[in-house]
């Protein structure tokens, strides 16, 4: 009898999946929304990771080509080295937000002890990359009279101490929450399409009268679902892992993919309760592609929750996917389970609501 059920739900898995890859449109449903925010995300890290600086150096002494490296290494510009001419060109076509210039007598005035100011012309045309600018190039300044050690007529001590072992760019930050995204959407874009097509082309009026009993349909068609979903994130975390995007350390690998396995028994417990309610495709495909999205969004998917404004971080205290990044994030990015169990009791609950509310609408589907 076991045997017997098990083949029926593997033959169920094996028919969902093989129609999934056949229907380029559930792929496109699935696929294109999680690139199109990643593209977003990319070009906005690319806009604001670094600012556009032309650097026009006119000392050619010791100090002021260390300035100039000092610039050059703070990781915080694009620097474009520029002669004045050059500098004012790009600086009035808007093709770089400051000219910072490195005075002539640079070096003299320094090996003095007099004052040595170097100058930054700003468009102040965006706050954000003005006060990029107002902060960072003091910042370099500062690192240059380190530098100098004993010999500096300022004296300066840097000390870091990292919260996180690991510096993350903004870029590879907006890549878990895509991630959360793209297993939403699959889980429920697959599932309820897969459940409503049964009642679509009538083919659960042939499962009923087959000798399968309402538990094997029910498993069979949560689990096809799941294992399509499953396996497509495992797959966009193994790219990432190559990519240097995501890449967990140890035993997080395996805490990575509970997580994952947790939020896709949520999505598509939540698909099937769709497609099972409202039986068509076209429908459930809109429907599933805006409750995802919303769900993203009301989590923080853009941005760093805890510094969103206080009514967004109350409502993503309600939604699932806001402890499914948290998790994603500590384990991948910072090697560490704080509040990990936490998180995993709210998404397991969360995941056994939705696995719940599924069977009953599919079993109020099948009644009908």
């Amino acid at each position: 009898m076991k045997t017997v059920f098990l083949r029926a739900v593997w033959a169920i898995i094996k028919k969902d999946i093989l129609v999934w890859l056949s229907n380029r449109r559930n792929i496109a449903a699935t696929v294109v929304p999680p690139l199109a925010f990643l593209l977003i995300q990319a070009l906005g890290a690319v806009a604001v990771g670094r600012s556009p600086v032309a650097l026009v150096t006119l000392d050619s002494g010791a100090k002021g080509q260390q300035m100039q490296q000092i610039f050059h290494s703070a990781d915080v510009f694009r620097i474009t080295d520029a002669t004045p001419a050059q500098a004012t060109t790009l600086y009035k076509n808007i093709q770089v937000i400051a000219v910072i210039t490195i005075p002539g007598d640079f070096t003299r005035r320094i090996e003095a002890h007099n004052p040595a100011p170097i100058d930054v012309r700003v468009n102040n045309l965006n706050l954000d990359f003005t006060n990029d600018i107002r902060r960072s190039v003091p910042d370099a300044i500062t690192q240059f009279y380190q530098a100098q050690g004993n010999t500096s007529p300022i004296k300066v001590t840097v000390q870091e101490q990292d919260l996180r072992t690991r510096d993350v760019q903004l870029f590879q930050y907006a890549v878990l929450p895509t991630v959360i995204l793209l297993l939403t959407l699959s889980g429920l874009v697959t599932a309820s399409i897969a459940t409503a097509r049964e009642w679509e082309t009538n083919t659960i009026k042939e499962m009923l009268l087959s000798p399968l009993s309402r538990t094997t349909i029910i498993v069979g068609k949560v689990l096809a679902s799941f294992v399509t979903t499953f396996l497509l994130g495992v797959l966009v975390l193994l790219i990432g892992a190559a990519l240097d995007w995501t890449r967990p350390i140890g035993m997080y690998w395996f805490t990575s993919l509970l997580i994952l396995a947790v939020l896709v028994l949520f999505s598509t417990g939540l698909g099937v309760a769709l497609g099972a309610a409202l039986h068509k495709s076209q429908p459930v495909i809109a429907i599933s592609i805006n409750v995802a999205i919303y769900l993203f969004f009301l989590a923080g998917g853009i941005g760093v929750l805890a510094f969103e404004p206080l009514w967004l971080q109350n409502i993503a205290a309600f939604i699932p996917l806001t402890y499914g990044i948290h998790a994603l994030e500590q384990a991948i990015f910072y090697s560490s389970s704080d509040l990990f169990g936490r998180d995993m009791l709210i998404l397991g609950l969360c995941a056994l609501a939705a696995l719940g509310l599924g069977v009953l609408s599919m079993r109020r589907g099948i009644a009908k």
